[in-house]
């Protein structure tokens, strides 16, 4: 071989064994950080008798434990006290109704529960068809207009059964709109025997309270169901609500039944007025309310249901969503304001015969007066909508 092509040869032959020594290194480093590498243990699913065992364990130191530990030990370090044999009932503590109002039974122990039946509900739900997109985006560009407003909206038609919603499922607080479940609910008291419209409850100075409402002013004298109704739709009486609220069997009684109509947004957790807003609904079920006391026979009688609506087609305030009406419009409604919410929920009859339900409820700083120019442009829109 030529001195040249003998060189060449070397030379590439000393190249392949570099490339086959460097493939062979890396390939070798590999297997080392592989082998190094920390391996992730396999669990292993748990068997049905472990779960059981876990389960077990998990309410044994519930009840067993725990009571113990918290009367024997924690009690005694953070909250000492000379009386030794004064026990906690961790069963009172976390049921403090269990004794005089429940609803639930097990295992020898009654607890009261809160959540919402909808499977054997009393109301029914509003049967939607479709959605009203150009009167919703009519009411979303009057809300751009309006930065400072957050606004809830339902309206839902007879007719057709369409509807618009704009933020309908978010909690709001329910302000005196509160007041419809309650009266609902003292109608449903009267129908089960309870208490009939001519009872009476004395006025006291324990049921005065500030806000809407003549009877804060008055003296001491016996109500009846009927005055205190109407007083609570017509002028939002908030002693009057709080008579009603404590004759139905207290805001536990009330929230219970807004739970078996199959509502789960809306509830009462504070005497009126309820001035942080602490009182929540949604405005699809204040809508949903409405459409079950004007078409559910099984939920009010037709006395019953003639009756409310004679309270709410008489309430003073018709500065909101009444002030958006035509003439001769006829509202049946209940309005609720706390400063940083104001509302309305009702429904509309014009008198070409047309019938809608609309609910608006506004979040707003506090008594902001455009929260008020806004229902009311609010309700023209959609007025205007209906009748045409």
């Amino acid at each position: 071989m030529p001195k040249l092509a003998r060189d060449y040869s070397q030379y590439e032959h000393s190249v392949y064994d570099y490339s086959t020594y460097a493939s062979r290194k890396n390939a070798y480093t590999q297997e080392l950080r592989e082998a190094n590498r920390p391996r992730k243990k396999l669990k292993k699913k748990k068997t049905p008798l472990q779960i059981l065992i876990s389960l077990s364990f998990v309410a044994f130191m519930l009840f067993c434990v725990m009571p113990f530990s918290f009367n024997k030990v924690t009690k005694g370090i953070f909250v000492p006290t000379p009386y030794k044999s004064v026990k906690t009932d961790m069963h009172d503590f976390f049921f403090p109704t269990h004794k005089y109002l429940s609803n639930n039974w097990f295992s020898g122990l009654r607890s009261f529960e809160y959540s919402a039946d909808s499977k054997n509900s009393e109301m029914i739900p509003i049967e939607e068809n479709v959605s009203m997109p150009a009167l919703r985006q009519s009411l979303v560009d009057l809300a751009g207009n309006y930065p400072k407003i957050e606004p809830s909206i339902y309206v839902y038609d007879y007719d057709t059964e369409n509807y618009v919603d704009i933020n309908a499922d978010k909690s709001y607080s329910a302000a005196s709109i509160i007041k419809i479940p309650v009266l609902i609910d003292v109608f449903k008291s009267i129908e089960s025997g309870q208490f009939t419209l001519s009872d009476k409850i004395p006025m006291t100075d324990y049921y005065k309270t500030e806000g809407s409402g003549s009877l804060q002013f008055k003296g001491e004298r016996n109500y009846s169901i009927d005055d205190l109704a109407r007083l609570m739709i017509t002028e939002s009486d908030n002693s009057a609500t709080n008579m009603l609220v404590a004759k139905v069997g207290s805001m536990t009684d009330v929230n219970q039944s807004i739970r078996d109509w199959g509502l789960k947004s809306t509830y009462i957790s504070s005497w009126l007025p309820d001035l942080g807003g602490q009182n929540r609904t949604t405005a699809r079920e204040m809508g949903t309310m409405l459409y079950n006391i004007d078409e559910n026979e099984n939920l009010l009688t037709e006395e019953s249901r003639a009756k409310i609506f004679g309270y709410m087609g008489h309430v003073h305030n018709n500065r909101l969503i009444q002030a958006g009406l035509g003439k001769d419009a006829v509202f049946l409604h209940k309005t609720g304001d706390i400063g940083s919410m104001l509302g309305d929920a009702g429904i509309v009859i014009a008198p070409s015969g047309k019938k809608y339900i609309v609910v608006i409820l506004a979040n707003r700083p506090h008594n902001d007066v455009t929260g008020k120019e806004f229902i009311v442009k609010a309700s023209e829109i959609i007025y205007n909508y209906m009748v045409k």
